[in-house]
C-alpha cells in the first residue's frame, strides 16, 4: 500500500489570508484523517505565511490522541530546512518524520533537491540530533541526484523525490504520456539505486489523481505527501470526495 500523507499548508494559508481561524486548521486536519489519509504533513517556514510556530503541537497532540481513540497509526510528517531553527522546533514537536528540504529565500514553493556533496555540512549535525530522538529522517531529492551514499551514511531513512518536472511533463500532454513516461524512467533509475542502499522512498510536489496512476508504479514507492493539487480539486470535489479519490488511485483501484 502506498500511503497518502497530505501537507494542510494550503488550508492555513486561506487562514491567514483573512484572519481569525477560519478556517479551522485542527478541524479539517481531523477530517482528512477520517478520511482515510495515512498522515498530515505541514513545512512551517520563516514567514510564518502559511503554518505558525503555534500550531505545531496542536497538530501534534490532536494526531496523538486521534490515534489512541481510534486505534489508527496516522503519521505526522514535518518539512523544513536544515536550519537551527527547524531543528528547534522538529524536537520539541518529535513527528514521525522529518523531511529536510533545501529551501531558496524568496522561493514559492520547495523547487529542487539538496546536492549532497555540497550541502553535507548543514545536513550531517540536524540528522545526527534527529536520529537520537529516533525520528525518521526523508532527504529532498531530484531524480538522478548523485551521491546517495552520503545521504545513507549521514543517517537518512528516506529519500523524497521531487516530482515536479514529473508532473510538468504530464500536463504538457495528459493523453499521450511518452513525455511522463520518459521523465519517470529518470525516477525509476534514482529510486532503485536508494533502494540498492537501503533508502526508502517517499515522492511529493504536484503529484495529483491523474498523474498519479502511472506515478504510483515507480519502484519501492512508500508515501506521498501532497498539497496544493490536491486541495485544489478539494475546491471543486470536497475534501472527502477528493481524498477517497486520491486513496482509491495509490490503491491501483483502477
Amino acid at each position: 500500500m502506498i500511503h497518502l500523507s497530505v501537507n494542510v499548508n494550503k488550508i492555513a494559508t486561506l487562514r491567514n489570508s483573512r484572519g481569525g481561524n477560519i478556517p479551522n486548521l485542527i478541524d479539517l486536519s481531523r477530517k482528512i484523517m477520517d478520511y482515510g489519509a495515512h498522515g498530515i504533513t505541514i513545512h512551517p517556514r520563516e514567514d510564518e505565511r502559511h503554518i505558525r510556530t503555534s500550531d505545531i503541537l496542536p497538530l501534534r497532540e490532536m494526531i496523538i490522541d486521534y490515534n489512541n481513540a481510534n486505534q489508527t497509526s496516522v503519521e505526522f510528517n514535518m518539512e523544513g530546512e536544515p536550519s537551527p531553527r527547524f531543528l528547534e522546533l522538529v524536537l520539541l514537536a518529535k513527528p514521525d518524520q522529518a523531511t529536510l528540504v533545501p529551501v531558496t529565500p524568496g522561493e514559492i514553493t520547495s523547487d529542487h533537491g539538496f546536492v549532497f556533496e555540497k550541502d553535507k555540512k548543514a545536513l550531517e549535525p540536524i540528522i545526527s540530533s534527529l536520529k537520537k530522538e529516533n525520528i525518521r529522517i526523508s532527504l529532498f531529492v531530484d531524480a538522478g541526484v548523485q551521491d546517495l551514499q552520503i545521504a545513507k551514511d549521514m543517517g537518512a531513512d528516506r529519500i523524497e523525490l521531487y516530482t515536479g518536472p514529473y508532473a510538468d511533463a504530464f500536463d504538457k500532454n495528459p493523453g499521450d504520456p511518452k513525455l511522463a513516461k520518459a521523465m519517470l524512467s529518470r525516477f525509476e533509475f534514482t529510486a532503485k539505486s536508494a533502494q540498492s542502499l537501503g533508502l526508502e522512498i517517499n515522492a511529493g510536489h504536484d503529484l495529483d489523481h491523474e498523474n498519479l496512476t502511472l506515478f504510483r508504479n515507480l519502484p519501492g514507492l512508500i508515501e506521498v505527501s501532497i498539497g496544493h493539487r490536491l486541495m485544489s480539486t478539494a475546491l471543486e470535489w470536497g475534501l472527502e470526495k477528493t481524498i477517497k479519490e486520491y486513496l482509491r488511485v495509490l490503491n491501483f483501484d483502477s
